[in-house]
């Protein structure tokens, strides 16, 4: 944490130990001078910690009776981490909040990161489509996580329009260096993508952030081809990837109806003809693995027929039996 964010939290424990604390004590106990403690003491205030100001001999600054916080000791990752998650949400949509009380939260904590951390999170705002935001897929979670500090040294090279040297590891676990003139993000389905122009073969790629590492910004910079989509691009090239498991379900419902339960990005919806008079709708997707496909589909409380692959019947098979041993009556069985 960087040491006047460290110092202005342990002002608000000094604090909050109770009573009028002095200008003169609290420069000595945090080990600056008493401007600097009249500078932290306004940037409590601003992140809405009712400190009072006390005059005359005995003055200095008090929290006010009955406010009680508990100071966040965040590290930098997990500042920007709370931040990230918040933005996120309100681009999405996905907080139950007002935008109003999002913003307020959002200006407080950024207060406390650093201004290069701050800058690298603006520029990720900035160069990051989150249209696409939906719920993961599962089976991103056997793969790692994406380094919040690779994420932000790419966004910012993709706003500020410089080159970026990468170290990635493809599917298979082969590494190699690349350079890439990163182009934009797309957030989609819980994973992070860049799509550029990529050196070596010079066409236009698009990389997991999760997969990348040691990213480093080179000098230089370049335009952005005229027109050019960046979500259009990962979904291009998202399509031509070869996956595992090719699904295909037949859901009870229109398409329009099917487009409010099933984000976009995740699969393609398209009619489907049935024997019953009501409509239907086909859901496709591809996966690398269907642990987290049967319970997606189950979710959505509607008929459905599994037309492909034959493992996600067997596999909606083992499901429907867990739930229905858990409205088996207990009560009635003997006792072991």
């Amino acid at each position: 944490m960087a040491r006047p964010t460290a110092r202005v939290l342990t002002l608000l424990e000094l604090l909050q130990a109770g009573g009028t604390q002095s200008v003169a004590t609290l420069s000595t106990r945090l080990g600056v001078d008493e401007r600097t403690v009249r500078r932290y003491v306004t940037q409590l205030v601003e992140m809405g910690v009712p400190v009072e100001s006390i005059r005359g001999r005995h003055g200095g600054y008090r929290v006010a009776p009955g406010y009680r916080m508990p100071p966040l000791m965040l590290t930098d990752e997990e500042a920007l981490t709370l931040l990230l998650g918040l933005a996120v949400g309100r681009r999405s949509g996905g907080l139950p909040i007002d935008d109003e009380t999002v913003e307020d939260a959002i200006s407080k904590l950024r207060r406390v990161l650093p201004q290069g951390t701050a800058a690298r999170l603006d520029a990720l705002l900035f160069s990051a489509d989150l249209s696409l935001l939906g719920p993961s897929d599962r089976s991103a979670q056997a793969t790692g996580d994406t380094d919040p500090n690779v994420l932000m040294i790419v966004a910012e090279a993709a706003r500020d329009r410089h080159p970026v040297e990468i170290g990635y590891t493809r599917h298979g676990g082969q590494a190699s260096q690349r350079t890439i003139l990163p182009y934009g993000i797309v957030a989609r389905s819980g994973r992070w993508y860049v799509t550029g122009h990529e050196s070596r073969t010079g066409e236009v790629r698009t990389f997991r952030v999760d997969r990348i590492s040691n990213p480093v910004a080179l000098p230089g910079s370049f335009n952005l081809p005229a027109g050019f989509d960046v979500r259009a691009a990962v979904l291009a090239s998202l399509a031509a990837t070869p996956w595992r498991y090719q699904v295909s379900v037949r859901v009870a419902g229109t398409v329009n109806e099917l487009r409010l339960q099933v984000p976009a990005g995740l699969a393609t919806l398209e009619p489907a003809s049935s024997d019953n008079t009501e409509p239907w709708t086909r859901v496709r997707l591809r996966a690398e693995r269907l642990d987290w496909v049967a319970p997606y589909f189950a979710g959505l409380g509607r008929d459905l027929v599994i037309e492909e692959p034959s493992e996600l019947r067997e596999q909606t098979r083992v499901l429907a039996e867990r739930l229905l041993a858990a409205c088996e009556d207990t009560a009635s069985q003997p006792a072991t």
